[in-house]
């Protein structure tokens, strides 16, 4: 028996769909294990889901043309992740999504969220919510990115998101600040050093 609960809460903390909206909302979804390092997504593949982490913690990263990897986003459990990009215009995705440990999705297709939010107002109202906050996000992701150093940034990544930065290598984290992981590592050693005077 598949567990909504999360699902539902998630979507609670924005709006209040009535029991019919709810149970339209659960038809349209549908539930995915994926084993670790298993890919949701991959470069080049149609875009075509919306996806909900209900257990488990996802990347999303891109590639550049000597095969080193930009992380644009880690998704923990409660998360939503997709290429926005591509999946709302109908284009061939930019990134990977993985699973980095054994995890759980719930996903919605376009066609089927296009159908919710048309149907539901109170649906429509929550996907606005849903990207103010993940606009929101990037702005200030971006600011931090212009006006503070590698180092504050670490600092600021483990104290906003402590159960990411214990699940994920320091070459990922690397990846995520913009910065090498030979970097990130002297940051590490400066840090305990402090620590330990």
């Amino acid at each position: 028996m598949i567990d909504y609960d999360a699902i539902l809460k998630n979507v609670g903390r924005h709006v209040a769909p009535d029991a019919e909206e709810t149970e339209h909302f659960i038809s349209l979804l549908k539930f995915q294990r994926l084993p670790r390092k298993a890919l949701l997504l991959r470069e080049g593949q149609a875009c075509k889901h919306f996806y909900f982490v209900h257990s488990g913690t996802l990347r999303a990263y891109c590639m550049d043309a000597r095969g080193r990897e930009s992380t644009i986003m880690f998704a923990p459990a409660d998360w939503w992740v997709t290429d926005m990009y591509c999946f709302l215009n109908g284009r061939r995705a930019m990134m990977y999504i993985e699973a980095l440990v054994e995890s759980e999705v719930f996903r919605i297709g376009k066609p089927q969220l296009d159908e919710l939010l048309g149907r539901w107002p109170t649906f429509e109202r929550w996907f606005r919510i849903l990207m103010q906050n993940a606009y929101t996000r990037e702005q200030l992701r971006a600011i931090d990115n212009l006006s503070l150093s590698a180092e504050e940034r670490y600092v600021r990544f483990v104290e906003k998101y402590p159960l990411i930065a214990g699940q994920v290598t320091q070459k990922q984290i690397a990846s995520y600040l913009g910065i090498t992981p030979e970097f990130l590592s002297a940051i590490l050693k400066k840090q305990g050093k402090r620590r330990g005077a």
